[in-house]
């Protein structure tokens, strides 16, 4: 089979571009900086295109001959100086990907969203029906709903998208911004994060990257079109994945709890000189405002539907541990 992967280059998209081609498949793996093309080139299976989503001409020639498209590539920073920047690589991006695959002829395309457009928790897991009970809190999240119902719109029996949600992933690889988690741990274990979010009890979802990456050809393989997958791992609150992340270094680092009201000042100052200075803040206020929620997701479905066998925390943290060791 030949696959063609938007955002090759960035975290999850490397990975999985690697893992196909390993498995005998022809990768065609578009990229728009060539110095972030070196874990890929002179790989065996991997053809690579220069080109972007914004680019009709670069699409139709990349696209051209493929069996199955997966569309990974996103605007993911959790700022910018115009919002609209998200709306037009997020949602004009997919849509130029979905049109071009269309096009071109192939059958079926996976569609890389975020479980960051699930509704909160609210006593259990919430799963990919699970009515949305508070607003999107940012600009990605938004943006990605918007990607996702122009998605369901276009499914059709030419051609199939099937939209996967990963959680927060973590794991070795690209040290971006679509790996924050592993960014984290690496702190911790520099002994550079000394802060828990709150009171540290809001839940979230880890998934491990190789997880995610499997959970994408499961989708491509045996997804229903017009449907969406969460692709998750374990549910722990910051306090308990501390916890589990020290017992796996052992040692520990102690942390502070940081009340959210200084935490939304401080977001809202570091915006205001963002705004002024356009340097990136580290964090925004549409963030801060999710750790007044728990996130337990289920990924029942995807275990179901498409033999998603996700690892445990512990053993996930303990790969990523010993990879950053090594790295």
């Amino acid at each position: 089979m030949k696959y063609f992967i938007t955002g090759a280059t960035g975290y999850i998209g490397t990975q999985l571009a690697k893992k196909i081609a390993r498995q005998g498949h022809v990768v065609h793996a578009l990229y728009r900086s060539e110095t972030k093309t070196r874990d890929l080139k002179n790989r065996e299976n991997i053809r690579l295109f220069p080109g972007d989503i914004m680019n009709k001409d670069s699409l139709a020639e990349a696209v051209a001959g493929c069996d199955g498209v997966f569309h990974v590539a996103a605007f993911a920073k959790p700022w910018h100086k115009d919002p609209q920047t998200f709306f037009e690589l997020n949602v004009k991006g997919a849509e130029n990907v979905f049109h071009a695959s269309q096009k071109a002829g192939v059958g079926r395309v996976v569609f890389t969203s975020t479980a960051g457009v699930i509704s909160p928790s609210n006593g259990q897991p919430s799963d990919e029906k699970t009515p949305r009970t508070v607003p999107l809190s940012t600009q990605y999240e938004k943006s990605k709903a918007h990607a996702e119902e122009l998605a369901f719109k276009l499914n059709n029996q030419s051609m199939e998208i099937v939209t996967v949600n990963p959680s927060r992933v973590y794991g070795p690889g690209l040290l971006s911004d679509s790996n924050g988690v592993t960014r984290m741990i690496k702190l911790y274990a520099d002994g550079k994060f000394r802060f828990l979010p709150g009171d540290g009890r809001s839940i979230g979802n880890y998934v491990f990257i190789d997880d995610v990456v499997d959970g994408h050809i499961k989708a491509m393989e045996q997804g229903r079109g017009g449907e969406r997958y969460i692709l998750g791992g374990e549910n722990a609150s910051f306090i308990d994945f501390f916890r589990t992340l020290s017992e796996v270094m052992e040692k520990e680092v102690r942390l502070f709890k940081l009340p959210i009201p200084i935490m939304h000042a401080a977001a809202r100052l570091m915006e205001i000189r963002a705004n002024l200075t356009g340097a990136p803040p580290l964090i925004t206020p549409p963030f801060v405002k999710k750790y007044l929620y728990n996130w337990d997701l289920s990924s029942a479905k995807a275990k179901n539907e498409l033999g998603y066998d996700p690892i445990t925390l512990e053993r996930g943290l303990t790969e990523t541990v010993a990879w950053l060791k090594n790295h």
